[in-house]
């Protein structure tokens, strides 16, 4: 994605993260961004469209504690690119996180391994690249984690689990 003009929200994103928002969980994004390493898009860029994201999740009453993103290219060697731990370790230490009894929720099998790697519980959801993603997770063994259809089953997953 390259311009605020692109970002796209699933329709029933907003008003889960506003659900979220009542929990006493921390709601953290953490992304890889590898555009701006291969000089696709700058950084400067790419925060006026998280801004603008942060904007459309905090109208309806939704909240972010932190944003975390990777700008690294893919065959750069960094620590925070998922499935490395860098990002989550940082937003843990910043935000003084029990990454024990945490979770993660997310679409692709960086994500999961991430949140393996630092003993957080992922979830994968099929929207976004998660159906591709669903189809590795036996080869990968890590079919027992929760496959489910979107982010606001996700999130009831997590709140029936707290």
């Amino acid at each position: 994605m390259r311009s605020t003009e692109q970002l796209r929200i699933f329709p029933t994103a907003l008003p889960a993260l506003a659900r979220l928002a009542q929990s006493e969980y921390a709601i953290v994004i953490v992304t890889n961004q590898s555009a701006i390493g291969r000089g696709l898009v700058s950084a400067e860029t790419v925060a006026q469209i998280n801004q603008h994201l942060l904007q459309r999740i905090h109208a309806p009453g939704g909240r972010i504690d932190g944003l975390y993103l990777c700008p690294h290219a893919p065959n750069d060697a960094c620590e925070c690119r998922k499935p490395r731990p860098g990002l989550l370790l940082q937003a843990a230490s910043e935000l003084r996180l029990d990454l024990a009894h945490s979770w993660l929720i997310g679409d692709s099998l960086t994500d999961l391994q991430a949140a393996i790697g630092v003993g957080v519980r992922p979830i994968l959801v099929a929207t976004g690249r998660g159906q591709e993603a669903s189809l590795q997770l036996a080869s990968t063994g890590m079919v027992h984690i929760p496959f489910l259809p979107d982010l606001p089953a996700a999130i009831e997953h997590v709140l029936a689990s707290s």
